[in-house]
């Protein structure tokens, strides 16, 4: 931090952040290919991946859940106990804040869980 900085002038997510990896020529043509001709640019495209991934998009989550190193017992559990809580979700009309504010509030009644 600098001179006239404090932790508490820093305001937490306004600063940006580069997510960099590495591929090798071939595929990175590819895809500059699918994206040109999906009309998407890349940092866009990665943006909504990853605002995908961290929202919990389910189209995402089953990719995910396909290629994260996971027994294929635990993969058909994990996706079950998913559509169960979106079933519930559905079925007691909360929409996502709500649902953010049960898990705080259990989060604080029970922080050994």
């Amino acid at each position: 931090m600098g001179k006239d900085e404090t932790a508490e002038s820093i305001e937490y997510g306004a600063n940006n952040k580069r997510i960099v990896f590495t591929d090798n020529d071939h595929r990175h043509a590819k895809l500059l290919i699918r994206l040109r001709h999906d009309g998407l640019q890349q940092a866009q495209f990665f943006r909504h991946l990853i605002t995908g991934y961290i929202d919990g998009d389910e189209r995402i989550q089953d990719f995910v859940d396909s290629i994260k190193p996971q027994s294929q017992v635990k993969k058909v559990k994990s996706k079950k106990a998913r559509q169960q809580g979106l079933t519930a979700q559905r079925e007691l009309g909360l929409d996502e804040q709500q649902v953010d504010n049960i898990f705080d509030l259990i989060a604080r009644e029970h922080p050994e869980l």
